[in-house]
């Protein structure tokens, strides 16, 4: 591992359902981001923790959850919310330009290196978590 490169970490953010969560997740992302000298990698986590946040607030009822985890050269950005269905697969973005909604996972796919969904039980937590996966280089 290189000098400058940071070790491991994962940083959890609880959040109410309230779309200005969404303002919150990307803000404190960059911070984070900042912090661990990843500044490259902040307009694109921006968009896709926006994009995660965004659908965990406005297609469930309860809390979610933002994820951002660092590893071997691999930032993980993920949602949790309380609804255990699976999200809408991702349409094609270049079909989706002029909608008005249905671009969120489109705009995941395009932009993340990997990206998937798990259904959670665990510590009494029920729901999904949507992840995505960008690499430092």
């Amino acid at each position: 591992m290189p000098e400058n490169e940071p070790s491991a970490w994962e940083y959890t953010l609880y959040i109410p359902n309230d779309l200005r969560a969404v303002t919150v997740a990307r803000r404190t992302l960059r911070l984070i981001l900042t912090l661990h000298n990843l500044i490259r990698l902040t307009d694109t986590a921006e968009l896709l923790a926006a994009e995660l946040v965004s659908n965990a607030v406005r297609h469930t009822k309860g809390p979610a959850a933002l994820r951002v985890r660092w590893s071997a050269g691999v930032l993980r950005i993920g949602a949790w919310d309380a609804n255990p269905e699976p999200p809408e697969p991702p349409g094609e973005l270049d079909l989706l330009r002029e909608a008005e909604e249905g671009r969120g996972l489109a705009l995941v796919k395009a932009c993340a290196d990997l990206w998937g969904w798990q259904p959670l039980a665990r510590h009494g937590n029920r729901g999904k978590y949507v992840w995505c996966e960008l690499a430092a280089a």
